[in-house]
């Protein structure tokens, strides 16, 4: 039962003591010595023989009990001070080695051990993690947004024209000796550097190329030009890849690029329009060209074989000539006479011992040459009432006889 529970004792204190009729503090000598006898006795020394009692051995007794406790929790705080020295290292990991501040080495993955602070100590560098800065905008995981940084986005081009350029950077950490050692901020400095070789990269191409074609080859510029600087510094950092998030005009003028960009795809479809028709009528005219050609080629030999056996023809025909000079103009005379005729149309009248007027449709032989028109004759002429005819009404039909034919 505790001391001070209702129905207990009142005459004992937590120390032990048992005063008669006290109810002042108790001694602090006793606790102090109360105190040394168990922890004497925990640590093999010799303890007190009862309440208010000296300890056997004197004064000497107790010194040398104190001086083996102290031995011994020397020695506990040695050997808990050594064992502090362990430290394992991840295989992604790397652990750096300093004594008194000096780098000793650089250890492996694995457990290790080295002397403990404050003559040694370890500083563990990932060396595998992928680390990410972004020039130009932050974006923010929680909350999925992107804010731009306008100091940083902004950027002069060759021609003298600003564009808002954002950047994204990745790299690791490549020597972890030269990270903690070599650079005070590595991590910002990479981000100066970013920046500076993302200047000079946008700053020697014009503003077309810089938000066209071009972004891949100065984000391939930049990488180089960029891990140049880090190996120039010794920073100890290896970029993995750099990537142009977005190219863009200010925010100011954008809308009258946006029509710039309009014309300039107008401009591209008209010149894709006339060199498809191009492509299509010069092949034709070509071809058309080679057909006259070949044609004007093929007319000029028909032409010259012509002229060439018409000359044969000619001499042959005068040979013949000089021969037979009689039938050969007889014959030269019927040949004419008959290709004439087959090429004309013809009409036979034979009226000898006929008394009937003929009516010759000139009109229809003259259109029709090829067809056989039939001549209709007009039956039962009297003679005696054409004599009594005038002679001027006969030449007039006459005539308008000649001129039909004529026509």
């Amino acid at each position: 039962m505790a001391w001070n529970e209702p129905g207990g004792s009142g005459n004992k204190d937590p120390w032990g003591n048992r005063p008669d009729n006290e109810q002042g503090p108790p001694d602090l000598d006793e606790i102090l010595k109360k105190f040394q006898d168990k922890l004497n006795g925990l640590l093999g020394g010799k303890g007190g023989g009862g309440d208010g009692e000296t300890p056997s051995g004197g004064a000497g007794g107790v010194g040398g009990g104190s001086t083996v406790a102290a031995g011994g929790i020397i020695g506990v705080l040695l050997v808990v001070w050594l064992l502090s020295g362990i430290y394992i290292v991840d295989p992604a990991e790397r652990g750096v080695v300093t004594r008194f501040g000096k780098y000793v080495e650089t250890t492996e993955p694995g457990p290790h051990w080295h002397l403990p602070y404050p003559i040694g100590a370890v500083e563990i560098v990932d060396v595998d993690q992928i680390r990410n800065i972004e020039i130009g905008y932050r974006s923010t995981t929680a909350a999925r947004e992107i804010s731009s940084v306008p100091q940083e986005a902004l950027m002069l081009t060759q021609d003298e024209n600003i564009v808002d350029i954002k950047f994204a950077v990745q790299y690791q950490v490549k020597d972890a000796k030269d990270y903690l050692f070599n650079v005070r901020d590595p991590d910002g400095t990479l981000r100066q550097a970013t920046e500076s070789a993302v200047r000079e990269a946008v700053g020697k191409s014009k503003m077309d190329f810089v938000l066209t074609q071009g972004q891949s080859e100065i984000a391939d510029r930049t990488e180089q030009l960029l891990q140049q600087i880090l190996d120039n510094y010794k920073s100890g950092l290896l970029v993995t890849s750099v990537n142009v998030q977005s190219a863009q005009p200010p925010q100011e003028v954008k809308g009258a690029f946006e029509d710039a960009i309009k014309a300039r795809e107008d401009q591209q479809r008209l010149i894709n329009d006339a060199e498809a028709y191009a492509n299509d009528i010069i092949p034709k005219a070509r071809g058309n060209a080679a057909r006259q050609l070949e044609e004007a080629n093929g007319y000029k030999a028909r032409v010259i074989a012509q002229a060439e056996g018409e000359s044969s023809r000619f001499l042959q025909l005068l040979t013949e000539y000089q021969k037979a000079p009689e039938v050969t103009r007889e014959r030269l005379y019927l040949d004419t006479v008959e290709s004439i005729l087959s090429k004309t149309s013809k009409v036979v009248v034979d009226v000898e011992g006929g008394n009937n007027l003929l009516y010759l449709p000139l009109d229809r032989i003259i259109s029709q040459p090829e067809q056989r028109v039939a001549v209709p004759v007009i039956p039962q002429f009297n003679p005696q009432a054409a004599a009594v005819q005038q002679p001027q009404q006969r030449r007039r039909e006459r005539e308008n006889q000649r001129s039909r034919m004529g026509r």
